[in-house]
């Protein structure tokens, strides 16, 4: 072995983006771990379904070579982000990437609603959403480098009648990027929220014009860690409708009009991935 072999063999391996992505065992979740992959990134899959997370990832590692860790847990229990944390620091992997995705939906009138199933929404949606980037985000900024995608919903640009729970949490995801943004300028962290429109998800069976695929939103949401914007909406024609419905409209028409779209789902159920 030579010396310029030998100074090769000392130079420390470049470092592999991991990507922490919740929610992943299906749907945008599922997709988006997908497009991270074919890109070289190692990724911990988080979701409830334990079966699902192993399959995806035995397809992610047969087909793109990455390294997958599966961790199955339920977001919506109080102490599974702070667990989430803890487990990931005690076995030394560092999260570049953060895609908070996992969610569920409850269509119906508040007043049928469980309040259990209410409050549990509540705590996955926008509480494990706070909790995780309060998390991983320190050590990002220490860092210098790293990303946040927190997955909110058009839903969050209007009142969401039928859908109150689900459009409110979605809302406070979006402001609360908003407002990371803001304060992670200069600090080299990536923060941007993604707002998808209908999408063809097991949460989402209903045939909505323009619905679009799991692997679309992907693509918007790599091509939003590229940009700048604090939010993107996923899709020209959600796009324009998220504008209308928070731009142009009273709340109280957009409200009525979101109501009459949610008020033709099935009341009362809880859907998610």
């Amino acid at each position: 072995m030579t010396v310029n072999d030998e100074s090769k063999k000392r130079r420390p391996l470049p470092h592999r983006e991991t990507a922490l992505v919740t929610g992943a065992g299906s749907g945008i979740g599922a997709a988006i771990a997908q497009r991270l992959a074919a890109r070289g990134t190692d990724l911990v899959l988080v979701g409830r379904d334990s079966a699902r997370l192993e399959s995806a990832a035995r397809r992610l590692r047969d087909e793109h070579g990455t390294e997958v860790l599966t961790l199955p847990l339920d977001l919506s229990a109080r102490d599974a982000p702070t667990l989430l944390a803890k487990r990931l620091r005690d076995t030394g992997v560092e999260i570049d990437l953060l895609v908070n995705n996992a969610g569920v939906a409850l269509v119906g009138p508040v007043a049928g609603a469980d309040p259990g199933a209410t409050r549990a929404l509540v705590d996955l949606n926008a509480g494990a959403v706070a909790e995780l980037t309060a998390h991983f985000l320190p050590d990002m900024v220490a860092r210098g480098r790293g990303a946040i995608v927190n997955i909110a919903s058009t839903a969050a640009y209007a009142p969401a009648p039928h859908n109150a729970a689900y459009g409110a949490s979605k809302a406070f995801v979006l402001s609360f990027t908003r407002a990371l943004w803001e304060e992670t300028r200069g600090t080299g962290v990536r923060v941007v929220a993604v707002s998808p429109g209908a999408v063809e998800t097991p949460m989402n069976r209903r045939t909505v014009p323009g619905k679009r695929q799991p692997e679309q939103t992907a693509d918007t949401v790599m091509a939003a860690l590229r940009g700048r914007a604090p939010a993107v909406v996923d899709g020209r024609t959600f796009a324009a409708q998220a504008f209308v419905f928070s731009r142009l409209l009273p709340s109280r028409t957009a409200g009525r009009i979101a109501g009459k779209f949610f008020g033709r789902g099935k009341g009362g159920g809880v859907a998610g991935e």
